[in-house]
């Protein structure tokens, strides 16, 4: 894919960022980078980080961080709350989500806008004095001269709670590596697989991480922005050995996703192989059940 098209297909709406009856509400977001993440912090709270805003999840804002068409993720934060979305809401009453949430809506606003954006799947070394990187999603748009990253999630509160010393409107490149980075390193020993993942979660670290969020991100960039931990194809799981096979895969996958400018051209592959092309249903990790991603009414 060359560079004139990857931009255009980046500036149009996937089926998971598309606005639908909510597009109006969407475009009255700003369109500049660092207004719209402000916009954006007053209207979603990460749902396992409220004891940083002083508040508890309610039963049914424990479920919303399930929803993952930006139509619906809209539509409930309107129905919610008829204020524009840009009015800033008190962190309790904000739509409870992940970081995949963030970057998704914050992806949908710029590509309303016209401008080419796209969600990164990988992991986060935002502390550095940390051997940890965390799993997590950004939004990368083209200011016109090169892919920027950009974490929605990151507000003031979460800068301090995570001592950024960089702006969340433009992330460096070695305190978010996309997860084809993360592979590199893995596979070249430069990266302990065992610190990638959620840190204290017993399991929820490891090689397979990797390998997962690096089908994640190949999905993403063919405008499949699915949850966190939604499962499909020959992504592993914790009991899973990655197998040569496998690991060609993810060595191919990883050559063409981790430089900006070639990470276009994954859709190529996403298109061609079912190994890792997203399928009408996925398996929904946490619940357990097989659910549509793109749910009929």
């Amino acid at each position: 894919m060359n560079a004139h098209d990857a931009l255009a297909y980046y500036t149009q709406p996937g089926p998971l960022t598309d606005a639908g009856a909510h597009h109006d509400a969407l475009l009255a977001l700003p369109k500049d980078v660092p207004a719209l993440l402000a916009a954006v912090q007053g209207t979603l709270v990460h749902q396992a980080l409220t004891h940083l805003y002083d508040f508890e999840l309610t039963e049914a804002q424990r479920e919303t961080a399930h929803l993952r068409p930006a139509e619906r993720i809209l539509g409930q934060i309107l129905d919610d709350d008829q204020r524009p979305l840009a009015d800033q809401r008190e962190p309790k009453q904000r739509f409870a989500c992940t970081c995949r949430t963030f970057t998704l809506v914050t992806v949908a606003a710029l590509r309303a806008h016209g401008v080419a954006a796209r969600a990164r799947c990988g992991f986060m070394h935002y502390e550095p004095n940390s051997d940890w990187h965390i799993d997590h999603w950004v939004a990368e748009h083209w200011n016109g001269e090169r892919w920027i990253l950009s974490d929605a999630q990151m507000d003031p509160v979460q800068t301090k709670a995570f001592k950024l010393d960089f702006d969340p409107a433009d992330v460096p490149r070695d305190r978010f590596i996309v997860a084809g980075q993360a592979w590199t390193a893995y596979r070249a020993g430069e990266l302990d697989a065992d610190k990638c993942g959620l840190p204290g979660v017993p399991g929820e670290q490891g090689a397979w991480w990797i390998a997962a969020n690096l089908i994640r991100d190949t999905a993403a960039l063919a405008n499949m922005e699915l949850l966190p931990w939604d499962v499909w194809g020959r992504m592993p799981e914790p009991e899973d050995t990655i197998d040569a096979d496998l690991t060609a895969l993810l060595d191919d996958l990883a050559a063409v996703t981790t430089d900006p400018d070639t990470a276009a051209d994954a859709r190529t592959r996403y298109e061609t192989d079912d190994r890792i092309r997203v399928p009408e249903k996925v398996l929904n990790a946490l619940r357990q059940t097989a659910e549509p991603v793109i749910p009929v009414d």
